[in-house]
């Protein structure tokens, strides 16, 4: 195991606490003792502790939000305890695709440590209000989906397919997978000479100081020296910073996008 096999160095453990009625995203409506009530996240914090082999869990999230669930006083209180007893450091919470307007109040409540939202050349809208609230409140901002669901690798072409049982099969439905080849193309002639589009993607994020750390997915060793590469090599110049601003694609959550 990670944490255990390197025990005498620092090494940071976050988690997440997935919704008890495994709704992703969640709904408008649904009452939060039926997502996250008391005694189901204590249990996910206890179990996650023993499978990590470790006492205190350094960052726990919920893995989905509703600002509405702040009326319940409960939340407040069972993060609170958790604290106190020492079995997590800090509390966050992750934001619906899409949705960062949706996790304002709870940045401003005091409640949160940290908030994962999807921040990326394409998706931007975090900057407009969320990043403010997080900048003023002292909240660390986690930016995932930094490639876009694979568009700003740049490869996907108009019949790309994936494995059979894959979610990207019904994420890049035609409407999407069109629109994304589409947007990722127009990007394909800023990428500097000796630079991938991944590249321009990780140091874009990287660009914006609201952004405490950028969580790219990784499935070889290949996807990890190149995403350590890239961010060892610190942000983009200003200006193509600039230009890679107005290729903004602001979207709303619709039935495939999940």
């Amino acid at each position: 195991m990670l944490m255990s096999g390197h025990r005498g160095q620092r090494v940071f453990a976050t988690t997440k606490v997935p919704p008890r009625n495994r709704q992703w995203p969640s709904r408008r409506g649904v009452p939060f003792a039926d997502v996250f009530p008391r005694a189901y996240v204590r249990q996910y914090v206890d179990t996650s502790r023993s499978n990590l082999g470790i006492d205190t869990i350094d960052l726990l999230q919920l893995h989905v939000w509703e600002d509405a669930w702040l009326d319940r006083g409960e939340l407040a209180q069972t993060v609170a305890e958790l604290k106190r007893e020492g079995s997590i450091r800090a509390f966050g919470i992750s934001l619906n695709r899409w949705e960062p307007w949706n996790g304002i109040r709870a940045v401003k409540s005091g409640l949160v440590d940290a908030v994962q939202v999807i921040y990326n050349i394409f998706e931007q809208a975090p900057e407009d209000e969320l990043f403010p609230a997080c900048r003023e409140n002292k909240v660390a901002v986690i930016a995932r989906v930094p490639f876009d669901e694979g568009t700003l690798i740049g490869n996907l072409t108009r019949d790309t397919t994936w494995p059979e049982g894959d979610w990207r099969n019904s994420y890049f439905v035609p409407e999407n997978l069109n629109a994304s080849v589409v947007h990722a193309n127009a990007l394909k002639p800023l990428v500097p000479a000796g630079m991938t589009l991944a590249d321009v993607a990780l140091r874009f994020i990287l660009a914006n100081q609201d952004v405490s750390v950028v969580i790219p997915g990784m499935r070889t060793i290949d996807h990890v020296e190149a995403n350590t590469a890239a961010c060892d090599a610190g942000p983009l110049s200003p200006e193509l910073v600039a230009k890679l601003r107005a290729h903004r694609w602001d979207r709303e959550p619709t039935d495939w996008s999940q």
